[in-house]
């Protein structure tokens, strides 16, 4: 299996989870999913969220077109393909959530 946002295999002993393209407190809940390092994944959530998911990133060609995905992906993908690390929220996302 390939992971469709950095597109290195996804080996089985990889940790690994489903991404609903549009979040499933926006309505994804029965959407299409893909699956994804569990490292891409957290990255997506650790930059955005749900609503602008929803909103304009919420297919994997827009996702890798995002600048801040574009950097994550390009710095991953010198990483085995195993690689997890523990993700946390940008600066600005924090600061964002803090407000709302």
């Amino acid at each position: 299996m390939i992971c469709p946002l950095c597109e290195r295999p996804i080996p089985p002993r990889a940790r690994s989870s489903l991404h609903h393209l549009v979040p499933k407190l926006k309505g994804g809940t029965h959407g299409i999913t893909v699956r994804l390092h569990q490292v891409c994944h957290s990255a997506i959530h650790a930059r955005h969220s749900e609503a602008e998911l929803a909103r304009r990133l919420a297919d994997v060609a827009a996702l890798r077109a995002e600048p801040e995905i574009a950097r994550f992906i390009a710095w991953v993908r010198t990483k085995p393909d195993d690689f997890h690390a523990a993700t946390r929220m940008t600066r600005d996302r924090r600061a964002a959530k803090r407000k709302s």
